[in-house]
């Protein structure tokens, strides 16, 4: 569940902890955490650097080393980063100079830690895995425009999709669209350019508001210190199926797109129009009669 803005809340929270710190010490648990790369090497390749910074890349969270060491991990569905000496679900204990521990906390297993040797190899790793930054002064209407260009996939489908745009997820692309006015459903190829920049703009502020509410906590996340976000109880339309939309007062629906649940007002985000099959008809050849079933030619 943890979007950009929930990744971005823990860098926040732990960047002035950590960095200058030693990580004296990376005690992985789950081995299916660092796979295929064993435990030991792991704390091998980090035991005793100095933490230079800590930073986000999409979903990302880079423990940036001394002498360009990188331990790249993502939270995916559960994961969490606690400063805590025990919590529940524990698969990465982290050591650090003066006492503190760093833990990776995740019920459902599926976060992954990997170490990367130089800047090199680390820009290689993003780079075949995420688009731009929403957040960056690049993330331009052109750039989107060139990505969205004859696709015909759904615009919630290619949101959603981490090589396009890094870090939105389910929630923020709901608010997104919703607030461009943009169903779920478009083929994002078709949008013109105005809608292009209103989702640009939806995206960026939909994103900003999450990271202003320190993340939204509906399911495991949970900022470093344990706290909760409050982005859940400002939610426009995601989850408020059958609530009135704010804008225009028509209930809220949830459809699946994408895969995932999603809510939409269709009344201020129009469906796609489905265009009609040509007849059978007007595709037979003109002045030749269908052929009777079981006549052989």
């Amino acid at each position: 569940m943890p979007e950009l803005p929930e990744v971005e809340t823990i860098r926040r929270h732990l960047a002035p902890v950590v960095e200058g710190r030693t990580l004296e010490r990376i005690e992985v648990l789950d081995p299916r955490w660092c796979e295929p790369a064993p435990p030991a090497a792991v704390d091998d390749a980090t035991r005793g650097r100095r933490i230079d910074r800590l930073w986000r890349r999409g979903k990302y969270i880079v423990l940036e080393l001394h002498d360009d060491v990188h331990l790249v991990m993502h939270l995916r569905m559960t994961g969490n980063l606690l400063l805590a000496q025990d919590a529940p679900y524990t698969r990465v204990r982290m050591d650090l100079s003066g006492g503190d521990r760093l833990l990776f906390t995740d019920p459902r297993r599926f976060g992954t830690g990997v170490v990367l040797l130089g800047s090199p190899a680390r820009d290689e790793y993003f780079d075949a895995r995420l688009g731009p930054e929403p957040l960056d002064a690049g993330f331009t209407t052109d750039i989107l425009r060139a990505m969205a260009a004859g696709r015909r996939v759904p615009v919630k489908a290619f949101l959603l999709s981490q090589e396009r745009i890094a870090g939105v997820g389910n929630i923020y692309a709901d608010e997104a669209l919703w607030r461009a006015r943009i169903h779920p459903l478009r083929p994002v190829g078709t949008l013109k350019r105005a809608q292009l920049e209103a989702l640009r703009h939806a995206v960026v502020q939909s994103l900003e508001a999450g990271i202003d509410a320190r993340g939204a906590s509906i399911d495991d996340f949970r900022h470093p210190d344990g706290a909760r976000g409050s982005f859940q109880d400002r939610f426009l339309v995601h989850r408020r199926e059958g609530e009135p939309c704010p804008r225009c007062g028509r209930a809220i629906v949830k459809l699946r797109a994408a895969g995932r649940g999603t809510y939409v007002c269709e009344g201020c985000q129009p469906k796609p129009r489905v265009r009609r099959a040509r007849s059978a008809s007007r595709e037979r050849p003109l002045g030749r009669p269908p052929a009777a079933r079981g006549s052989r030619r």
